[in-house]
């Protein structure tokens, strides 16, 4: 049965799930136990697994991953919260050099199941190193999945199928939509972890995003619908690996790509979605392949932010750019 929910208390109760399913799922983190995590995503979790499960770590991410790692190697499935995105940068190498290549330096015989959640994304009013989105170092780095969840009913069951992996996944969740309240049918059968979906039908154009743009990106074609024009939007979902066969689909019918992510453009995950797409459908493109995103800057402080972030404005010009060919 289908229960309203917003997203962050889906992921909290995926969490619950996988817990009560699972005695080697455990939750670690800096004030994930008895505060509940800043954003209370795994609030009430340590009041019912206990303090052995629900984990209150010291401030040392590379410490945090670093465990993940050891208690992985001893069959548990951690799933590990770095509080802030611009906090995972000192457990950037343990994610790197040991979390993402253990699997292939022993070849194939040991198992690496460890989610590192990560909220990102700017649209709060923060301060320096809690709006980045830097999805796409990982998505460089083999041997690691990246996923977004743009809504609850993804967010839970993404949560879920990142859990039962036996490969590490790193987690982004779009925090300027904790609260954003959507259907979660906690009986359904999900789809593949790493498939795109398209959730609104369009003809002229297809706009293709993940994570916090998707909401943007509709307003965009209920707005473009307005002046004629049928705009597809495509859920990505999954930014390593990238389900460029639903994108291909897409953009063969509408013969326009735009591809919308708040990370910024130079380097970011559109770049390799344009240089794939303009590969694969080079005879059904009618335009060039745009990306919208932010500028190659360091985030601005929270009273510029509105600026950074791409906007209704900024990816309808880039549909008119596109249409104008």
């Amino acid at each position: 049965m289908a229960e309203k929910m917003a997203l962050a208390k889906a992921i909290t109760e995926s969490l619950r799930r996988a817990m009560d399913t699972d005695p080697k799922v455990l939750v670690m983190g800096e004030d994930v136990g008895k505060l509940g995590g800043v954003f209370r995503v795994t609030d009430g979790l340590q009041k019912d697994f206990g303090e052995s499960r629900v984990i209150d770590t010291p401030l040392a991410e590379s410490g945090i991953v670093g465990t993940a790692i050891g208690l992985a190697l001893r069959g548990y499935r951690p799933v590990v919260e770095i509080q802030f995105d611009g906090f995972v940068f000192p457990a950037y190498d343990q994610i790197v050099t040991q979390l993402a290549k253990m699997h292939a330096r022993a070849l194939g015989k040991v198992k690496m199941p460890v989610v590192v959640r990560i909220p990102y994304g700017g649209g709060i009013g923060a301060v320096e190193h809690h709006s980045e989105s830097p999805e796409s170092l990982f998505a460089h780095v083999a041997g690691l999945k990246v996923v977004s969840p743009s809504n609850a009913a993804d967010a839970y069951w993404m949560m879920q199928q990142a859990i039962q992996s036996d490969d590490p996944v790193i987690f982004f969740e779009p925090k300027r939509r904790y609260w954003d309240k959507g259907e979660v049918d906690t009986e359904a059968i999900p789809g593949p972890l790493h498939t795109a979906r398209v959730v609104r039908e369009g003809t002229d154009l297809t706009l293709a995003a993940y994570g916090p743009m998707v909401k943007l990106c509709r307003e965009v074609a209920d707005a473009a619908a307005e002046e004629g024009r049928s705009l597809e939007v495509l859920d990505l979902r999954s930014v390593s690996p990238i389900d460029f066969d639903s994108v291909q689909a897409s953009v063969e019918k509408t013969r326009r790509l735009v591809v919308v992510h708040e990370a910024p453009v130079f380097f970011g995950s559109g770049a390799e979605i344009a240089a794939r797409i303009t590969e694969r459908c080079f005879y059904h493109l009618e335009a060039p392949v745009l990306r919208v995103g932010g500028y190659h800057a360091p985030y601005p402080p929270a009273r510029l932010e509105e600026s950074y972030l791409p906007d209704l404005d900024r990816v309808l010009d880039a549909v008119d750019r596109s249409l104008a060919y």
